[in-house]
């Protein structure tokens, strides 16, 4: 067995369809085949997204199961897991509840008690979230006010990541990264403690949280009875779940603001690593942590591969769909589609939005909708990129300020303002950035990809990594270990590249404003 095998690390990636175990060497490169198992939420009628937390684990064990029947001996154990879940354990740590999702909407009545309770642009700037369903704050009211039998004082609220360590790692109490808890809703990213102003609007005290620690602090080793099971993990050390997104973008190797990593899966996601980074989150969208200093800003949507998915569904389109959306010229078919099947999240975090088409005619075909509803996904993506974009030029612009500041002289200061993006010219420029693209739905559908790129105007790279989110938590823990000095600074491998096409971005900008119009006339509170 090799060195690089020897200094293997198990890396888990939790989503939110499937469990996945992988080995990656001491460079950050998979090892052998990922050992994956699918599995479904539960839904309820009025809007519920829940699982068993404990079929999740089993599920979980049976994928290290099958990947430790090599010889491997894996040095540590890294974790990626998706955000915003939410369940209560009690004093031992076993479930009080299901695990909610985010997508679980349920708590939708309490965003109102919360904007009646705190100042929503105030918790905000604290926070880097909004008042919405599907963060902690809103879920914690609705369940108090459901299930107030879960609020006793020896209750933990916790996600699955932190359920994960606590049974299976030597833990007295649960602990959560600071990447995992910056995607609560009650977190200061400027402390990098729960906030204290949040709190005390919520049913819960600070000791009913798990205990922060950054992603470098090992939670110690496996518990004695799991040594049985996984022999090989008795010296492993655990590190804490990272929040998929930010695995996602140092697997990716979008670590820095000249590259911006979109998924677009079942949902998806437009996302910055910025390092030391002071400002509050720009209204509209969200800023978390990779840990305590890297943060990641962005927005995330809930119509993605979903929608593409349904409409092919509803409108019965025939299997060469992909083939006809390609030929039709960029919102050329008359329609205006508001995509939000599921709600929305960024820009404008509606919870209450819904899906709607304007413009059809006894003429307009199945395809042309289609391509209408696919448009309307990557103008939402557009939207969200023009804040993104916008918060990155400030961040540059404030950057050269603190260095010119500290600069001696005007030669210094004239080197230093052209080394921040460059290639920005006087203004800033999309076409200065790269965005790495990943997921199943774009990558299955060129189509979309093409009018995604020519969406946000900047050149698209299709990423290669299709294990992203579980290397970027290897890579972590690799340079937690001390085996790798930057785990920002080792290379991804980049795909094949598209460019945006010039005239059809410019075409894109006023199909978003006429978006956005149709948007303020049957919502009458959008404010642009």
């Amino acid at each position: 067995m090799n060195s690089d095998h020897i200094s293997s690390v198990l890396a888990l990636d939790i989503g939110t369809s499937s469990v996945r175990a992988i080995l990656f060497d001491a460079r950050g490169q998979k090892i052998g085949d990922a050992s994956q198992i699918a599995y479904a939420q539960s839904t309820t009628p009025d809007g519920g997204i829940e699982t068993d937390a404990d079929t999740l684990l089993e599920r979980l064990a049976q994928c290290i199961d099958a990947l430790l029947k090599t010889n491997a001996r894996p040095i540590a154990v890294a974790c990626s897991c998706f955000w915003h879940s939410l369940m209560a354990v009690d004093a031992r740590g076993n479930a009080l509840s299901p695990l909610f999702s985010w997508a679980d909407n349920r708590a939708a009545p309490q965003v109102a008690v919360l904007r009646a309770t705190l100042d929503e642009d105030e918790t905000h700037a604290r926070t880097g979230a909004v008042f919405h369903p599907s963060y902690w704050p809103a879920k914690l009211l609705w369940l108090h006010r459901t299930k107030p039998e879960l609020f006793a004082s020896s209750t933990r609220w916790i996600g699955f990541g932190e359920y994960l360590a606590l049974k299976w790692c030597d833990l007295k109490a649960p602990k959560t990264s600071l990447s995992m808890a910056s995607g609560s809703g009650i977190f200061n990213q400027k402390t990098c403690d729960w906030d204290n102003e949040t709190l005390k609007a919520l049913p819960v005290a600070r000791e009913n949280l798990p205990i922060l620690c950054d992603a470098d602090e090992e939670l110690g080793k496996l518990r004695t009875e799991m040594t049985e099971r996984w022999p090989q993990l008795v010296s492993a050390q655990w590190f804490p779940a990272l929040g998929d997104g930010a695995c996602s973008n140092m697997g990716s190797g979008c670590t820095t603001p000249e590259k911006i990593a979109l998924n677009v899966g079942t949902s998806g996601a437009l996302r910055v690593v910025l390092e030391n980074y002071e400002a509050a989150a720009p209204v509209g969208l969200w800023r978390y942590r990779v840990d305590c200093k890297r943060v990641l800003l962005g927005g995330a949507l809930s119509n993605g591969g979903n929608l593409f998915a349904w409409a092919r569904q509803t409108f019965n389109l025939p299997d060469d769909a992909e083939t006809q959306i390609s030929t039709l010229k960029a919102d050329a078919h008359g329609l205006t589609v508001l995509p939000f099947l599921a709600g929305e999240r960024s820009p404008l975090w509606n919870a209450d939005a819904r899906f709607a088409l304007e413009g059809a005619s006894l003429d307009t075909t199945p395809t042309e909708i289609l391509r209408a509803c696919l448009e309307a996904s990557a103008l939402r993506f557009q939207a969200v990129a023009q804040l993104l974009f916008a918060a990155i030029e400030n961040n540059a612009t404030n950057a050269n300020a603190a260095d010119a500041k500290s600069a001696n002289t005007e030669t210094q200061i004239q080197s230093l303002s052209s080394t921040r993006l460059s290639n920005r010219g006087d203004s800033f420029d999309a076409k200065s950035l790269q965005i790495v693209a990943s997921g199943g739905a774009l990558v299955h559908s060129p189509a979309w990809t093409q009018i995604m790129c020519d969406c946000l105007g900047a050149s698209f790279s299709l990423s290669p990594q299709a294990e992203a989110s579980a290397r970027g938590a290897a890579l972590m823990a690799l340079e937690s270990l001390g085996i790798v000095a930057d785990a920002s600074r080792i290379f991804a491998e980049e795909g094949q590249v598209v460019l945006p096409n010039p005239e059809n971005h410019a075409i894109y900008r006023r199909a978003l404003e006429r978006q956005n119009a149709l948007y303020r006339k049957l919502s009458g509170n959008f404010d642009g």
